[in-house]
């Protein structure tokens, strides 16, 4: 009898209908990783058979015999930015420029990429003699990870890609369709979908300084590696711009009302907020810090990069006197034993559940970086955010909150304790705040189905039509001067502009025949 229960639990969870999934992730960075160890989690649970080639393992989880895992090098990303840009920590990096950005991305891309492909087991997998049927679909990162898309080339399987940053303008050069720089933002860039003169004009800079940047630089580099590593073994290597027009289909870690509308195609699904789980148990040091907050308390957390340890002692007085003269009790995740002069309504933890303190009822202001995942948790969990932005999307995350009216920013190099008690007082003391963040966590929640069972139901689709090529658009396949419309661009022109060679022609026969004529006259009276 507990045979037949087995078979038919097993039966339900659909196991033996499950795909068979390779997931090369790279990208060492933990923040990311957030979101495709929750899908691969998810996956699992599901019945497919998923091999997963991670930086950060999940072995320790026992996800049981459908989990295979590859576990890469330990590439510390934050060792070699500092090394490359001569710099301390994180922290430092609000003063790097957004064309330093850009190119940190990539060299951590092109690195990490490289790593991973020369590792032992990747090795087997890019030599293994039987490919045929080994896999169905390979599950991708879609931020400077595309040397992972020749292994879906290499087992001739369908791609999906993970968006974990959200949305990119390149985008529309990879998914076929043009996109409006007049309201749609680059990632880079400060700003909203309403934007002045001097911001379009920035925006249209930025973002074709972004695309010169990935073909001549970045494409190049991402070509060599892969070159590398798969040249002796297939006769034609595809580049890093052909293997993109066989994504089948991308999961944008965005939702409303946290991205602006904007163009999309049918093969983009927004999935915003899948990591986020129904709030376990807090730990009984911290729920009680937290039930006995009688005027409510305040969370401070700079995220998984970016540490409140590494801010000089001038910064951390500012922070320790403002929250000395509050009532609230504050919760701060601070990565150091070294701190002095706590107050006693503050409490320093060196790692705390965030999602799980988010969603307890006392806390009523959230003191953020910005991060995507941050700003997701907040906004279901209908806090309200005071933000501090310090590098890539962070400042367009919190610019958004502030037009939304649930956030208010401010700039970690000139905060002071004026400013920041200032905004601490807003947030807590002035009721639209949270009314405004309960509008936004209602929208954000308000789904024709969770965002999990979204991103899964269209793995699951990806699979079962091999790919479903009928959700990619055309203009995938087109060459750049056919996808901007320059060929019938420059008929239109030439054909404008016949009528005025023709007048110009006529012209100059006209004033010819009056030349001749004019020099008749002056013969005839002479």
């Amino acid at each position: 009898m507990i045979l037949i229960i087995k078979l038919i639990l097993l039966c339900l969870l659909g196991i033996g209908d499950g795909a068979r999934i390779l997931a090369p992730f790279f990208l060492p960075v933990k923040s990311h990783l957030m979101m495709s160890n929750a899908i691969i989690r998810e996956l699992v649970k599901r019945g497919h058979e998923v091999t997963y080639i991670t930086p950060l393992s999940l072995a320790k989880e026992n996800l049981g015999p459908n989990y295979k895992e590859i576990l890469l090098p330990h590439y510390n990303t934050w060792a070699d930015i500092s090394a490359l840009m001569k710099t301390n920590s994180a922290v430092d990096m609000i003063d790097f420029s957004k064309l330093t950005h850009m190119r940190l991305g990539q060299h951590i891309g092109i690195k990490s990429t490289d790593l991973a492909l020369a590792h032992s087991a990747v090795q087997d997998l890019i030599h293994a003699e039987d490919k045929r049927g080994k896999f169905d679909l390979l599950l991708a990162e879609q931020f400077y990870n595309e040397g992972a898309l020749m292994l879906g080339h290499l087992y001739q399987i369908p791609i999906i890609t993970v968006a974990t940053f959200a949305y990119a303008n390149y985008f529309s050069q990879i998914f076929g369709f043009i996109n409006p720089l007049s309201y749609v933002p680059n990632v880079y860039l400060s700003c909203t979908d309403q934007m002045t003169l001097r911001k379009r004009l920035e925006n249209v800079v930025i973002t074709t300084v972004e695309d010169v940047m990935r073909e001549v630089s970045y494409y190049p580099a991402q070509d060599a590696i892969i070159r590398k590593h798969f040249g002796k073994l297939l006769p034609q290597v595809p580049t890093v711009k052909q293997l993109e027009r066989n994504i089948s289909l991308i999961l944008l870690n965005s939702y409303m009302p946290l991205t602006s509308p904007r163009p999309m195609t049918m093969n983009m699904v927004s999935v915003g907020g899948l990591h986020i789980q129904p709030p376990k148990p807090l730990p009984e040091h911290i729920k009680s810090f937290l039930d006995g907050a009688e005027f409510g308390a305040i969370y401070f957390s700079l995220g998984s990069q970016v540490r409140s340890a590494d801010m000089p002692p001038e910064k951390l007085k500012i922070f320790l006197e403002v929250f000395a003269s509050l009532k609230q009790r504050v919760l701060w995740k601070f990565e150091d034993d070294q701190l002095s002069n706590i107050p006693d309504n503050v409490k320093i933890e060196k790692w705390l559940p965030q999602a799980d303190i988010l969603a307890h009822p006392k806390v009523m202001v959230f003191i953020a970086h910005g991060g995507v995942f941050g700003m997701q948790e907040a906004v279901y969990h209908a806090v309200p955010v005071l933000g501090m932005p310090f590098y890539f999307d962070q400042d367009v995350n919190i610019k958004q909150g502030q037009v939304a009216g649930y956030a208010i920013g401010l700039d970690y190099r000139t905060i002071s304790e004026d400013l920041l008690r200032s905004a601490l007082n807003e947030l807590l003391t002035n009721p639209k705040y949270k009314a405004n963040m309960d509008k936004a966590s209602r929208i954000f929640r308000d789904r024709p189905l969770g965002a999990m069972d979204t991103a899964v139901y269209w793995i699951d689709y990806v699979a079962e039509h091999r790919g479903a090529s009928h959700m990619v658009a055309a203009g995938v396949h087109l060459p750049w001067f056919q996808f901007y419309l320059l060929d019938v661009s420059a008929i239109i022109l030439i054909i404008a502009l016949i009528p005025l060679l023709c007048l110009y022609v006529i012209y100059r026969k006209v004033k010819s025949l009056r030349r001749v004529k004019d020099n008749k006259k002056e013969s005839k009276s002479e």
